[in-house]
């Protein structure tokens, strides 16, 4: 969602080239006409008749940026949804004001570049109106142009050009392009590299572009790998066919549910990572390691801020350089303060210092005035009073004790002075030691607070590898129990099968030994009956008792008609089968 102050800051450039007569206040008209592009650029329905219903009791003629605020705030901004062209907007706010305050044949950048600039512009200014961009916000701007550009930040240059500023301490906008486009980068550089450079800052301060370039990326129907322009911001990471973002390949969605890995060279691709997230995970190729490790601290650093729920990383810079100066202004004004109360304290001693340097010349023309005296009074009492000259001597030695005392006395006061002037730079050299003590802690807090988070982040990833690793055990400790007792379950079987077999050949040779001997009494049997019935052939066959003759019909053998009937025949088998049987067990 587009923070509100930034819109606001883009509003008043437009408000502001409404009013030309600089008074602070803008016609109703313009302002209805100003609303209209504004509901139509961030496609929020307008009533043109609620205009005239907000502002019906008010008859005072044109409106300030107060009175128009309330209507903005309710009927406009109130409405503002994700779905509309913030540059579309800015473009529109931009086309109202441009023209009025710059000229365009004195930059060496393009309309174009100028409108980026007044939007980075509106990103690092205060926000307070009149819209100004301090220094240190320029010094930051200034630094990212030319790290894109590819030169040397050179401080001397920028601290040359603020000291020409005499007290000056902030910029409007139109001074910041003029700066940009005439001042700063009108000798020495080329204004390709320059619009590139001004592009460069633009995406990555207002288009929230993090970072951007080509990476080989794995299909997930076809699994094969295509070239794909990246582009990473706080919350997605957007693929393209090339980097003229004109035709979209897909959304990678990033919240605090995502994670990204490092994976081994595999299937002939190198330097690939993998990005995790609830439905799907995809895999990258970059091009070397460095960039491979760049993306993937990138994309780490994303996921953190969407952990913490933090706003963009250059939203949260920008507010964390304000506290800076902020924190920065209260220590100023309270060593101002201090040196103040210093100061009073140097002049109260130096106003004591000066009344004891009058009582030492009062004292010293006292003393002079009384030695005038004495002599004068020795030249005039010299001949009155000769005889009371050791008496005189004495005084005069009396005398002269004093004014010993008195030059012993203002040596002290000298060497006083002298005291109380080392101890004045003593308490400065003190004042600066502790200015630079308060420095190097600030510093050395800083670098903590920084190795304080570089550390929880490698705990954070130590714990995600531990984690990973305990799941990976446990996972395998199952898998390898469920093996155990496959493995197990098959040796019963392999043994039961190999008792089944042993079963089986034992049933075997058992019925290959019945079958050898059916076999052989098989063939005891038949050269038995072959004897037998050679002996009927040669016994009975031939033989045949004439008897009354059969009224059936005559059994045929092989040897001709049979010499007995077929009642005969059968009363035959069952006489041999019963010597048979009688036999069978005899053997």
């Amino acid at each position: 969602m587009w923070l509100r102050e930034e819109l606001l800051k883009a509003i008043w450039h437009a408000f502001t080239a409404l009013d030309v007569d600089h008074r602070g206040k803008v016609s109703k008209s313009q302002l209805k006409v100003l609303s209209y592009n504004l509901c139509t650029v961030m496609k929020i329905p307008h009533n043109p008749l609620t205009f005239e219903e907000h502002f019906k009791e008010d008859n005072k003629g044109p409106l300030s940026n107060e009175g128009y605020m309330p209507y903005l705030n309710r009927y406009i901004l109130d409405k503002v949804q994700e779905d509309f062209d913030v540059l579309e907007f800015y473009r529109m706010c931009w086309t109202l004001c441009y023209k009025k305050n710059i000229h365009p044949h004195r930059l060496i950048i393009s309309d174009a570049d100028a409108f980026k600039v007044w939007c980075i512009f509106n990103f690092l200014s205060e926000d307070k109106y009149p819209l100004v961009i301090v220094f240190e916000e320029v010094e930051y701007f200034l630094r990212k142009l030319t790290e894109a550009m590819g030169i040397g930040w050179c401080e001397e240059k920028f601290t040359d050009y603020r000291m020409r500023q005499n007290t000056k301490t902030c910029l409007t906008v139109w001074e910041l392009i003029e700066l940009v486009g005439v001042i700063y980068f009108s000798n020495d550089v080329d204004r390709q590299i320059l619009s590139m450079s001004i592009n460069e800052v633009f995406s990555e301060l207002i288009l929230d572009i993090l970072k951007q370039g080509y990476m080989m990326k794995k299909g997930h129907k076809r699994k094969n790998w295509m070239e794909r322009w990246f582009v990473l911001r706080p919350t997605s990471l957007t693929y393209y066919v090339c980097e003229d973002l004109t035709e979209k390949k897909g959304d990678i969605v990033l919240d605090q549910n995502c994670c990204v890995e490092s994976l081994l060279d595999r299937d002939g691709k190198k330097c690939l990572f993998i990005i995790k997230c609830l439905d799907k995970s995809f895999e990258i190729s970059a091009s070397d390691k460095k960039k491979k490790q760049e993306w993937i601290q990138a994309i780490q650093t994303c996921i953190q801020l969407l952990r913490l729920g933090l706003l963009s990383p250059h939203r949260e810079a920008r507010l964390r350089r304000r506290e800076l100066r902020q924190k920065q202004q209260l220590e100023d004004q309270d060593l101002t303060e201090r040196m103040k109360n210093l100061q009073a304290a140097n002049e109260a001693k130096q106003r004591q210092l000066e009344d004891m340097r009058l009582k030492m010349e009062e004292a010293k023309a006292k003393a002079e005035l009384e030695e005038l005296r004495r002599k004068k009074n020795q030249s005039d009492l010299q001949d009155q009073y000769r005889l009371d000259l050791e008496r005189e001597k004495m005084v005069r030695q009396e005398m002269e004790e004093q004014m010993a005392q008195k030059s012993s006395e203002l040596d002290q006061y000298l060497q006083r002075v002298r005291e109380l002037e080392d101890m004045y730079h003593r308490l400065q050299e003190a004042l600066e030691d502790e200015r630079q003590a308060k420095q190097d802690e600030e510093a050395m807090r800083k670098l903590q607070a920084r190795l304080l988070e570089e550390e929880a982040a490698k705990r954070a990833e130590m714990e995600q590898i531990y984690l990973k690793q305990q799941r990976t055990l446990t996972q395998t400790e199952a898998e390898k129990e469920e093996l155990m007792a496959e493995q197990l379950v098959k040796e019963r079987e392999l043994q039961a099968a190999s008792q089944q077999l042993d079963r089986l050949e034992k049933e075997r040779q058992g019925a290959l030994e019945q079958y050898q001997e059916v076999s052989r009494k098989l063939e005891r049997a038949a050269n038995k009956t072959k004897t037998w019935k050679d002996k009927v052939a040669k016994h009975e066959g031939l033989v045949r008792l004439i008897q009354p003759g059969h009224k059936g019909a005559q059994r045929i053998t092989n040897w001709g008609p049979a010499s007995f009937t077929d009642i005969e025949l059968e009363l035959r088998k069952k006489s041999w089968q019963e010597k048979k049987n009688q036999g069978a067990p005899a053997e």
